[in-house]
């Protein structure tokens, strides 16, 4: 019915070059049905579609325009598609979700058997009070996510190292007036070269790299245990 209303009134705007500001306001006004929208009034701070919940659901944070935090309930069943959605809201408090969430009449938060959520405290303590029968599960992304973070931070802190030492070599040579030569691995990186291009292969499994990266990582783990 939605889309029919839209292929009229854009026929009309095209036949009779009506203004788009003013197409944009017809359609709002008029045939959106926007004004009995029941959720018009609390539309800003929340959505809330209790029929959608199911007994494995997600709450993440997401940022959706100007650095705005929100936080979204999803059915995991529905895959993303029609009847996804639980709850969307501003902010990420506790207080905030816990408001929203209560709302869902209870003997449908008790239907909800698995939730995953991230690692922050604010989310389990909403999923602990509004789904006492769910079994909170971290999302696998989170963890994958924090280990990459912290094995590239070592990657990082390595390589401002070789840059120190390089440099310094460099003083050395120039004081000494004699020429500095880098070191240079049977690949062709230099230190600098092999920590910087070791980027992405750490964030692949071996079974994905390619024969140069292959290459690299032997050189990166001989010469740093630890990363490997």
């Amino acid at each position: 019915m939605i889309d029919t209303r839209i292929d009229t009134i854009s026929n009309i705007a095209f036949y009779h070059y009506i203004d788009s500001d003013n197409l944009s306001r017809s359609y709002k006004e008029h045939l959106s049905d926007f004004s009995t929208w029941e959720h018009k009034e609390h539309a800003c701070e929340y959505l809330l579609y209790p029929e959608n919940i199911g007994e494995k659901i997600c709450i993440d944070e997401v940022s959706l325009s100007d650095g705005e935090l929100y936080t979204i309930v999803t059915n995991k069943s529905a895959k993303g598609k029609k009847g996804a959605l639980i709850s969307i809201l501003k902010g990420t408090k506790v207080e905030e979700i816990e408001a929203v969430l209560l709302k869902i009449p209870i003997e449908k938060r008790l239907q909800v058997r698995e939730i995953t959520l991230d690692m922050a405290k604010n989310m389990e303590s909403a999923a602990k009070r509004c789904f006492p029968n769910a079994q909170r599960v971290t999302d696998r992304f989170h963890v994958v996510k924090l280990v990459s973070d912290a094995l590239q931070h070592v990657r990082i802190k390595y390589r401002w190292e070789a840059i120190k030492i390089e440099n310094d070599a460099i003083k050395e040579a120039r004081e000494s007036q004699t020429k500095y030569i880098s070191e240079v691995f049977a690949n062709g990186d230099t230190r600098k070269q092999l920590l910087a291009r070791s980027r992405y292969l750490l964030f692949k499994t071996p079974s994905n790299w390619s024969q140069s990266q292959r290459v690299r990582a032997q050189i990166l783990f001989k010469e740093y245990p630890i990363l490997e």
